[in-house]
């Protein structure tokens, strides 16, 4: 049982119908693709970073595309945490076995088209197993049975690790905290992304305030 995600707890609040417009817009911007494979980071270590990610997937799931949710937090993997599932099997297991690879070890989630893959065994290596070749095999493999491929990343500026992965993707989304996250924090992450190629899709603000007028039209 998933917890503390508010696109299942209130599917009607405002943070709920944000995720929904987040959903909208990342579907707007990729019409020419069927299969997309988006990003999450932060700039700085962010305890939200994994609970945005997974409300993100659970509005893409209930938009009734098929989506696999992959915790590539391999330094500080939450997405076990959030979903309440076993993490001796996931995303390095792939990298590592041949039969991992073929049938990935997903597990299904209360929600109807969501899966989650868990990062499985932490490697000494991060950095090394997301560059690898062997990471584009999985990509490609988790692609064969998805329409959105959602992975959480570290943050851009505790590690390289999101820098390399982001290549591979189609796109990466920053999640900042309103009065939390450092203004320069947020520059510099976006700098070292759109420095290495990563195609920054834009900045998911949490824990702002809400805006009355809008909230009255319901």
């Amino acid at each position: 049982m998933a917890v503390d995600l508010i696109t299942l707890k209130d599917p009607r609040s405002p943070a709920s119908d944000a995720y929904r417009t987040l959903r909208t817009n990342l579907l707007f911007s990729n019409l020419d693709q069927q299969v997309i494979t988006i990003g999450v980071t932060a700039p700085a270590q962010d305890n939200h970073k994994s609970i945005a990610t997974a409300n993100l997937a659970v509005t893409l799931a209930q938009s009734g595309r098929r989506t696999v949710l992959v915790d590539a937090d391999l330094r500080r993997p939450e997405q076990h945490t959030v979903w309440g599932l076993p993490n001796e099997r996931g995303l390095t297991t792939m990298v590592l076995e041949n039969s991992a690879l073929e049938n990935p070890p997903v597990n299904e989630t209360e929600v109807e088209n969501l899966w989650v893959l868990t990062s499985g065994p932490l490697p000494p290596n991060p950095v090394d197993v997301l560059a690898s070749v062997r990471m584009d095999s999985v990509i490609q493999q988790l692609m064969k049975s998805a329409d959105f491929l959602v992975f959480e990343m570290p943050p851009v500026l505790v590690a390289a690790d999101a820098l390399v992965l982001g290549q591979k993707l189609g796109g990466t989304l920053l999640v900042v905290q309103a009065n939390k996250s450092r203004r320069d924090h947020a520059t510099r992450a976006k700098l070292q992304l759109e420095r290495v190629g990563v195609r920054l899709l834009g900045a998911v603000l949490l824990d702002a305030k809400p805006d009355r007028t809008s909230m009255s039209y319901r």
